[in-house]
């Protein structure tokens, strides 16, 4: 019988790769900004790709810009402002920072983990219902309609439709309210300890597992067997 009656589960870095993360060989989100420029039909090269994810990491490092991104995920208004500051900040011109905007909010778009599937399939044939918890300023349930993945998903609990974020315990609350379940009863999955770790405040046992990197990462066969569940 499984240890619990429910899984909790964060977004980007834990379900899918991070369009602004690092990339393999490559420059910290390379596929995303080469993306942006092939779109507006600009060079794309590696050198151009480099200097445009240098600017972007030289400006993220500024106290403002972090600033400005504190709770920026609780709505998209917020979100928008502070990713304002950090492209402003950066020196990328306005083209080419709405193109990159709307590749960052294309939830049609996400490169989900390749154990994504197996494991949420496993989960839900075990009888545990299954939750999302995201940092984020957009309706990201139709990528998992996308990917077939929908149908494992029993609710989405998404900061800017609730105006919290994490780490505040609150909204880890409002997934267990959805699911119906006690905080004793549910495992949070994330990669940040800062933020999804924030869940043992609300009496959640967190499983952090590293960063998703590349697709083939495998990384969420230790959920099934953290709950008591045999291996994938």
């Amino acid at each position: 019988m499984p240890f619990f009656k429910a899984v909790l589960f964060d977004w980007v870095g834990t379900l899918i790769v991070p369009k602004w993360g690092p990339a393999e060989g490559r420059p910290r989100g390379a596929l995303w900004i080469e993306r942006s420029l092939r779109q507006l039909g600009r060079d794309a090269s590696e050198s151009q790709v480099q200097r445009i994810s240098s600017a972007l990491s030289t400006a993220g490092k500024r106290p403002d810009v972090e600033q400005g991104w504190f709770r920026a995920d609780a709505s998209a208004e917020s979100h928008r402002q502070g990713y304002n500051r950090w492209v402003n900040a950066a020196g990328i011109d306005s083209a080419l920072a709405q193109e990159m905007y709307s590749a960052l909010s294309d939830p049609t778009d996400a490169r989900f983990a390749a154990d994504t599937g197996p494991t949420l399939r496993t989960l839900k044939a075990a009888g545990l219902k299954v939750a999302v918890i995201s940092d984020i300023h957009f309706d990201l349930r139709p990528g998992f309609v996308k990917n077939d993945l929908d149908g494992y998903i029993d609710h989405f609990v998404l900061s800017f439709e609730h105006g919290i974020c994490k780490p505040d315990p609150a909204i880890f609350r409002v997934a267990l309210d959805a699911l119906g379940v006690q905080p004793c009863e549910a495992l949070m999955v994330g990669d940040r300890s800062g933020y999804d770790g924030a869940a043992v405040e609300a009496g959640v046992a967190t499983l952090l597992v590293p960063p998703l990197t590349q697709v083939s990462q495998a990384r969420l066969h230790l959920v099934p067997a953290a709950c008591g569940i045999s291996s994938l």
